[in-house]
């Protein structure tokens, strides 16, 4: 598996998981399952952001790719992960917490659009090494992932400076 396909197959996990919860939307009394999921979108799109911005951008910046493209990239990004810390410390059932992931999804969806179309293309073009990046996003994952697998780790995880939501207080 190549970079490209690694980053196709993070792309389809994260939009089934969009899915699901769209799906969750319509149904009452499921709060419990959108938290936990939208805990899970906001895991996975944090690890997935990190390997692109530590790894996959660098790797086609080197290879002097469009630099508008990198750039609204970068921008796009900073989008989601303003959410995503907007969402980490909302309770679904609270004021714009549908809407704000729906957002998100819409934001993830067009970012994965632009990227798979424009910039993988790109990238094959470039004749960048996609196998051995693959290698390097592996490796990286599994060590974040292990970084975040011990209770401590996942409960201190700011991923990009915000703060985890914590379980709701009874009413």
């Amino acid at each position: 598996m190549d970079a490209l396909e690694l980053l196709r197959t993070e792309h389809e996990k994260v939009r089934a998981l969009l899915r699901q919860f769209e799906e969750l939307r319509a149904i009452e009394d499921e709060d419990e399952r959108k938290a936990e999921l939208v805990d899970e979108i906001c895991y996975e799109l944090t690890l997935h952001t990190m390997l692109e911005e530590e790894i996959f951008y660098p790797a086609l910046r080197a290879a002097q790719l469009d630099a508008d493209m990198m750039d609204e990239a970068d921008v796009e990004h900073a989008g989601a992960r303003e959410l995503i810390s907007q969402l980490e410390v909302m309770y679904p059932g609270d004021d714009h917490f549908d809407a704000t992931v729906v957002v998100l999804g819409e934001e993830i969806a067009h970012h994965i659009d632009k990227e798979e179309g424009e910039m993988f293309a790109a990238a094959r073009a470039a004749g960048i090494d996609l196998a051995a990046l693959a290698l390097l996003l592996t490796a990286r994952r599994e060590q974040l992932e292990e970084d975040l697998s011990s209770p401590a780790s996942i409960e201190t995880f700011e991923p990009h400076g915000g703060s985890r939501r914590s379980p709701r207080p009874p009413n």
